[in-house]
């Protein structure tokens, strides 16, 4: 039984990361779904257009608890059932990976920034508190939110093997920060072409009206 709990902790991590909190949260709150608008992305940033910053923190929170809790889990009771620092890496990047290709929402996802933090937070807090703060200069400098995780996703997996060698979760960040870098490619282009939105500048594109005040104009 014991050899398959890795794996079993590796599906639940997945499932878990599946649960897409911006539609979640917008649904719950009465507002539209944030893939209709925007970015199209489902994350607290696009969230945070619709004009509700409660919505957008809430969904900023559940991401990250979803990255955090089942790493962290793991990685405290896990030993006491045969799962090391292999299970633990394989956990983060499943959860990750649910936040990317959600099973419960046709396989579209967000990009995964809150959930990897999580993840991070979970493996060290350490590991976490530097790699957050790398967030924080990039975005108290430059003001590009996109600049700033990217920027983190480099510096973590660098992190891990300056601190604790090589090891099956440094390889698990390095997976995790290439695929979050591969998300921001668009972002990437509009840094490059000077045209990426920074922090508290206005995005160009309309709030929507709540769901609920959409339905009733249409009447």
């Amino acid at each position: 039984m014991t050899s398959f709990l890795p794996l079993l902790a590796t599906l639940v991590a997945y499932l878990i990361g599946s649960l897409s909190f911006a539609v979640i949260v917008s649904r719950a709150m009465g507002l539209s779904d944030p893939r209709t608008y925007g970015s199209g992305n489902p994350g607290a940033t696009n969230v945070l257009r619709s004009g509700s910053k409660a919505a957008a923190v809430l969904t900023l929170a559940l991401d990250a608890l979803k990255g955090y809790l089942p790493v962290a889990l793991v990685a405290r009771f896990g030993p006491a059932h045969g799962m090391g620092e292999g299970t633990v890496a394989l956990v983060a990047l499943a959860a990750f990976l649910g936040h990317l290709w959600p099973v419960f929402f046709r396989f579209k996802g967000g990009k995964g920034v809150a959930t990897a933090a999580g993840a991070l937070l979970g493996i060290d807090p350490l590991l976490g508190a530097a790699t957050l703060a790398t967030w924080l200069i990039i975005v108290a400098f430059f003001r590009y939110s996109s600049l700033a995780s990217i920027v983190a996703a480099v510096f973590a997996p660098f992190w891990r093997v300056l601190t604790d060698g090589p090891d099956a979760i440094a390889l698990a960040l390095l997976v995790i920060g290439g695929l979050l870098i591969w998300r921001h490619s668009a972002n990437i282009k509009r840094l490059f072409a000077g045209t990426e939105s920074r922090i508290g500048s206005s995005s160009g594109s309309p709030r929507p009206a709540r769901a609920k005040q959409g339905r009733a104009s249409r009447r």
